[in-house]
């Protein structure tokens, strides 16, 4: 019996409903593979159709193209390794997400995921019936049992494949990033590696959909749970894994172990590859934005310019009679820094029109809101005006405290198409400009050093809708408000709970009516990537219309 076996793992960025594309990216990793003397070449769950597909998988022309494509795939691997790839398969049995395993120019084997998630980001209980539990295949000298993603967090799965004859577990992923969610997949696979005693891979997707991102961050396991192979976080890599057989059993050789980056970089790469991927795979190459001279928009802009380059970005200061000189030239000079296009359009023009044109039904003058809001409101139309003239992408610029409170003007500030920094705190945009300033990577497209003003990053947050405004005017503190959120969404605590840790009940309560009352405004808003395991919509979901309140 041979006594190595040469696997070849493809951590890539699939693009959903690309069924051709993706298919030729899966071609160019198993030619990689055959020329590395590969034998087997193995890439994400769903990866033919990109994932998540939602409900798109559902429509039987698309699974039909899919399952197409597949046997178009294998007849052109026939000569080579065998190509495991995931996708969705349909017979009389059921709808299943599958891992197919070509081989020989055929279809070897398909196996049928069962165990489907149905919590956070996932329904899958709505698109995908449960497979059976299959068993392990053989690839040359080699059986491999393949959980697929949910599978592998089960135990029964591993067991069962153990029980059959598996010799190592190939687990094929699309889990997408949460804050810590690293810590949590290794937790989970080394409990798989100790209790089945066999060597364990996780291969994982990279890229941005929608309001997710994949992380990659593949890796392997030995027995005992020593790592053998660690691939990067958020990039795509092609490596090839050796496996030798000794007297007890399969082992991997021991490969390259990428260091992982720290929370405040993973969030940024988060930031930035799901920014880059909804832009480019919906077919945006520039973006527009306003840039107020605030730190939010600052972030935004940075985090636009890392994804696309500075060229591509272009920022438009919009100010009227409350805008203060500083918030000027703070604009003007992040702008620089970033290299970007700095636009101005004065808005006391089009709000004067605005007053005049609502003067014979408002006899005592605009109320304050509505005179507030109405300068957001200008600021939307005219950056939709340049996106729609231009093909600019319009990004907006709110962060995850404005979002649960409400503190956003709809069809104002919250116009737009995307959101980098929808699912971040207010208090972590601040830590998350001086992380940026202080770091670069090569994966960042924007100048290294202090892009971010650090007058920007100090000066009190202001909306500058009314003179000598400020955030703190109508909200408490940052860092009272993000504490209490983050128990309220986070930890779905009690008011209860939340007042015996100190903070005043008052408080509380006013920040739980505030979130609570502005779930109309969220059910409206652009989507954006999911940092924390609990992103507005994808994992909380509320009802609109809400009576109630906690008592406690």
């Amino acid at each position: 019996m041979a006594d190595r076996f040469r696997l070849t793992l493809a951590q890539l960025n699939p693009t959903v409903g690309a069924i051709a594309a993706n298919a030729e990216r899966a071609f160019e990793a198993w030619q990689q593979g055959r020329e590395a003397g590969a034998d087997f070449v193995a890439l994400p769950e769903m990866f033919l159709t990109g994932y998540q597909t939602q409900d798109l998988v559902l429509k039987p022309a698309f699974v039909a193209e899919a399952m197409a494509a597949m046997e178009t795939l294998a007849a052109r691997t026939a000569d080579g390794p065998a190509l495991g790839i995931g996708g969705p398969f349909h017979d009389a049995g059921g709808h299943y997400n599958a891992w197919w395993v070509l081989k020989d120019g055929a279809v070897a084997c398909r196996i049928l995921k069962h165990d489907l998630p149905h919590d956070e980001v996932f329904d899958e209980y709505r698109l995908f019936d449960s497979g059976p539990v299959s068993g392990p295949y053989r690839i040359g000298p080699l059986r491999i049992g393949s959980p697929i993603c949910e599978d592998a967090w089960h135990p029964e799965v591993a067991e069962t494949l153990v029980e059959t004859g598996a010799e190592i577990l190939l687990v094929p992923n699309g889990s997408p990033y949460a804050r810590a969610k690293q810590d949590v997949r290794m937790n989970v696979c080394v409990a798989r590696v100790i209790e089945t005693g066999l060597p364990l891979v996780y291969l994982n997707l990279v890229g941005g959909q929608d309001d997710q991102v994949f992380d990659g961050a593949s890796f392997a396991l030995n027995p005992h749970g020593e790592l053998a192979l660690q691939m990067p976080a958020f990039e795509e890599s092609l490596v090839h894994l050796d496996f030798e057989a000794g007297a007890e059993g399969w082992r991997a050789v021991p490969g390259a172990l990428v260091a992982q980056p720290d929370e405040w970089e993973q969030d940024y790469h988060a930031m930035v590859l799901a920014t880059r991927d909804y832009l480019t795979k919906s077919g945006f190459g520039k973006v527009v934005l306003g840039l107020s001279g605030g730190i939010d928009s600052a972030l935004v802009a940075a985090i636009a310019a890392d994804a696309i380059g500075a060229g591509n970005v272009h920022c438009i200061m919009l100010p009227s009679r409350h805008t203060s000189q500083g918030s000027l030239d703070d604009a003007a000079e992040l702008a620089h820094r970033l290299g970007a296009r700095l636009d101005t359009v004065e808005i006391e023009g089009p709000r004067a029109a605005t007053g005049a044109a609502l003067a014979h039904m408002m006899a005592e003058g605009m109320p304050g809101i509505a005179a507030e809001n109405i300068q957001s409101r200008l600021r939307g139309v005219l950056l939709m005006a340049v996106s729609n003239s231009t093909g600019e992408m319009l990004l907006t610029t709110g962060n995850k405290s404005e979002m649960a409170v409400g503190y956003c003007t709809i069809y104002g500030d919250m116009n737009g198409g995307y959101n980098p920094i929808k699912d971040l705190y207010k208090t972590r945009v601040f830590e998350t400009c001086r992380w940026r300033n202080a770091h670069h990577r090569p994966w960042m497209l924007a100048p290294a050093g202090e892009i971010i003003p650090v007058a920007i990053i100090d000066k009190p947050p202001s909306a500058e809708l009314r003179d000598n405004q400020t955030d703190q005017d109508s909200l408490p503190p940052y860092e009272i408000l993000d504490a209490i959120l983050e128990r309220l969404v986070e930890g779905e605590q009690s008011v209860a709970e939340i007042v015996a840790a100190g903070f005043e009940r008052a408080t509380v309560k006013r920040v739980e009516h505030l979130l609570y009352i502005s779930e109309w405004k969220r059910f409206q808003s652009a989507p954006g990537p999911k940092l924390t395991r609990r992103a507005f919509w994808l994992d909380r979901r509320y009802p609109i219309v809400n009576r109630w309140r906690d008592g406690t």
